[in-house]
């Protein structure tokens, strides 16, 4: 990794490598979908977490005994989502996905907008907004007939047992959703090039996929705003803004 050679060698790279690739993964974070005008958990001022202690209003605990808590938190983020569409960078990995290139996208994010973006195969390790599910009685049920209720302030109740319903998402205190895990194992096992874009990599155990692709010869394509754990593993680090990198490295392919 040359830290001093331009940005446009570097994405010229990174497209080289994502061309010639057989199995080639990307990885996305919140960093992804700040752009699109959502923020991300952890950037200083702006962060989510800067602003609330994630064990009082984002675990399963808060959930479960203060749900009014929860979802006090949950609805202005939940406007933000709704407002957002795709942006560039979306869009791009979706290109990369039509010409063949990419074979799996798993994402942190609960955002949903790779999937309107037009990405087929993701894997969403954190859930999910779309879906909503009783924890009593274990039925899932579609978010959007209770988006109108949560804006409301009220809490979506189960139509089967009453009980207050949880967004698909993975809270803390939670474990990640075993069936979407292990298709990302999986891939990244196979991988032969893995693109990170938009985390941090800080976030655990999504945090520890690349090293799967990286331990079986895998080349790491980084692009990201701030540092990540990986960044002296990384074949092509790319420092600046996905929106506007991400777009290029798919034209080149």
């Amino acid at each position: 990794m040359n830290v001093l050679e331009p940005l446009q060698e570097k994405i010229s790279r990174a497209s080289e490598l994502l061309r010639n690739a057989r199995h080639a993964v990307a990885l996305t974070g919140a960093g992804i979908s700040t752009p699109s005008g959502i923020p991300d958990f952890r950037s200083a001022d702006t962060g989510l977490w800067t602003k609330n202690d994630p064990m009082q209003v984002a675990s399963l605990s808060a959930f479960l005994y203060h749900p009014d808590r929860f979802f006090n938190w949950l609805r202005p983020l939940l406007d933000t989502i709704t407002q957002a569409r795709p942006n560039p960078a979306h869009y791009a990995l979706a290109e990369l996905e039509k010409k063949g290139i990419l074979k799996a996208l798993i994402t942190q994010n609960i955002d949903d907008l790779h999937q309107q973006a037009g990405s087929k195969n993701i894997f969403p390790v954190h859930g999910t907004l779309e879906d909503m599910i009783c924890l009593s009685c274990d039925r899932h049920f579609s978010s959007k007939q209770f988006i109108e209720v949560v804006k409301s302030g009220k809490l979506p109740l189960c139509p089967n047992c009453g009980r207050t319903l949880k967004p698909d998402i993975v809270l803390f205190e939670e474990i990640l959703p075993p069936d979407v895990w292990s298709k990302a194992e999986w891939h990244c096992n196979r991988a032969d090039v893995i693109l990170v874009a938009g985390s941090s990599l800080e976030v655990m155990p999504a945090g520890s996929l690349p090293w799967y692709a990286i331990q079986n010869g895998a080349h790491l394509i980084i692009n990201n705003f701030s540092p990540t754990p990986l960044d002296s593993e990384a074949d092509v680090l790319l420092t600046g803004d996905v929106a506007q990198i991400l777009p290029q490295i798919a034209a080149q392919c």
